[in-house]
């Protein structure tokens, strides 16, 4: 189970999209897990062939437990044939307080027949159940936020008839049977009043709670500072009005794109802030790989990560932010596209918010915000005139950088801004 995030203890694996016998390549998708942050594709690093899958769906283990087990591609393979008809159950291993000797004699004995299951020579104790095996080709397609609307609305998956490509059951399919059977949303029923009187309120979100958790933790941890600037944007708009202007629609560019190269040119001349802190000592890196926030339509928050952003020309740029954005709101993001950022930009642009102060996410050292573009009197070469502006805040570590190296990021930020073309 990969970590994808700082805060993640666990993940529910949702569906194996491969069985053993199957050979993978690297950037294969081959499972769906599911996080706080939503639906993920989990993606395979290597060449190999699958020769035992070690997780059942709809399982929750803790980050680091085995999945599956690969062989290198030409190596001999032998395919367990208990495993290929059904992947043993790993029982999670989480991280918890003692527990007292009463509880947790009858957890050792229930595992028991799990650590059984996995071993290599002994044959199954009951026929197992073709409708629960991965190899299984008759195996109903559901999608993974299909499943989280089933549990949500008390629905049995099995009675529902998908209407997707070539049968997939859909959210649509699931709504519209709990409307039909009137089906009670079970995650979705409010607490008792006085329950919730007791909490303070509604209940919080596992998305919400996670980003509670890391943040409370990089505000404890991290002697953040904070910079603010504000920077005439009115070369760059109207550079950016005269391109789009001669080109189509759909290949228009935003501001937002220029500001993400801007940001990671920055962060490549500044490379204090472009980096972790780990073990009490700054690592920078080389590459600007760029996490951008993205508001999630359900509540929350995702931050996809766009790959050498300063190497990408502005057309790259904007098709790379525009992908990221839609498939994170869909929650349809790999696990690769989930961590390595090694500065993040958070936008609150489009709400009319004229700055922000956002902050850190650990390891990373520094973190750049951008309010909305506004129109206000600036004075330009002695006179004053009408100027379409932005604020751009920098959070950064003082244990990694200082208030002088953050002052020259973004005024290197404003200087490449002056020049759109040449970004």
């Amino acid at each position: 189970m990969p970590s994808l995030g700082a805060d993640m203890e666990s993940g529910t694996l949702i569906e194996w999209l491969v069985k053993p016998g199957d050979r993978v390549h690297r950037g294969d998708i081959v499972a769906v897990v599911e996080t706080d942050k939503g639906a993920i594709e989990i993606e395979i690093f290597e060449d190999a062939i699958v020769t035992e899958l070690l997780v059942m769906p709809d399982t929750e283990v803790a980050v680091g437990t085995p999945l599956a087990r690969l062989d290198a591609v030409g190596e001999p393979v032998q395919v367990r044939p208990d495993v290929a008809k059904e992947p043993a159950v790993v029982a999670p291993e989480r991280p918890s307080k003692a527990m007292p000797q009463s509880v947790a004699e009858p957890l050792r004995t229930a595992a028991e027949p799990l650590r059984t299951a996995a071993e290599p020579l002994r044959p199954a104790a009951e026929p197992l159940r073709p409708a629960q095996s991965p190899s299984n080709v008759t195996r109903r397609k559901i999608s993974p936020a299909a499943r989280k609307h089933a549990r949500e609305y008390g629905v049995d998956l099995d009675l529902v008839v998908g209407t997707g490509d070539g049968g997939v059951v859909t959210v649509v399919d699931v709504e519209q049977f709990a409307h039909t059977t009137q089906a009670r949303p079970a995650a979705r029923t409010p607490a008792p009043p006085a329950e919730m009187a007791a909490r303070g309120g509604a209940e919080t979100s596992p998305m919400r709670r996670a980003i509670a958790t890391a943040m409370s933790r990089s505000k404890r941890e991290i002697p953040h500072y904070y910079l603010a600037h504000t920077i005439d944007l009115e070369p760059t708009l109207v550079w950016l009005e005269r391109r789009n202007a001669q080109i189509p629609i759909e290949r228009r560019v935003v501001h937002g794109a220029l500001l993400l190269k801007a940001v990671a040119r920055a962060a490549a001349e500044n490379r204090t802030l472009n980096g972790y802190w780990r073990d009490g000592t700054f690592e920078g890196r080389e590459n600007v790989d760029v996490g951008v926030v993205v508001s999630l339509r359900g509540g929350g928050l995702a931050a996809p990560v766009l790959r050498t952003v300063a190497a990408l020309d502005i057309d790259a740029a904007m098709a790379a932010l525009k992908d990221a954005t839609e498939r994170a709101r869909r929650g349809r993001l790999k696990s690769s596209e989930l961590s390595g950022a090694t500065i993040t930009v958070s936008s609150l642009g489009d709400t009319g918010v004229e700055s922000i102060y956002p902050i850190i996410h650990q390891p990373q050292v520094a973190i750049v915000g951008f309010g909305a573009v506004v129109t206000r009197p600036w004075v330009v070469g002695g006179g004053l005139h009408v100027r379409r502006v932005v604020t751009v805040t920098l959070a950064a570590d003082h244990r990694a950088s200082d208030g002088h190296d953050g002052a020259r990021f973004l005024s290197a930020i404003e200087r490449l801004l002056a020049k759109p073309e040449a970004l």
